[in-house]
């Protein structure tokens, strides 16, 4: 079984033992995640979505949080002497889905 799950502005297909990086959430390790803005769920041939999927809930547990790695944004203008250099590290919570139904 898995289900199409909306957080922190994106979708995401997920199947129960799942562990997915999301955006980050203000939640301790260990704690438990529940996703209440379902948009799909299906098991096979078996699809349900719309106001059958919102019906459905998805839990999870909070396994880690942490920044991804470091993006270098480089920017340059020819001739003119410009150059400027920025990184950005992008913070993440990983969950594991445990349950869905």
């Amino acid at each position: 079984m898995y289900a199409v799950i909306k957080t922190g502005g994106k979708q995401y297909r997920v199947a129960e033992g799942d562990v997915v990086r999301i955006e980050k959430l203000n939640a301790d390790i260990g704690s438990e995640v529940t996703f209440d803005e379902v948009l799909m769920v299906g098991e096979g041939a078996k699809i349900k979505a719309g106001k059958d999927a919102a019906k459905a809930k998805v839990t999870g547990v909070i396994t880690e949080a942490g920044r991804g790695q470091k993006i270098v944004i480089f920017k340059k203008r020819r001739r003119k002497n410009y150059r400027l250099t920025k990184g950005h590290r992008q913070s993440f919570t990983a969950v594991r889905i445990a349950k869905i139904g």
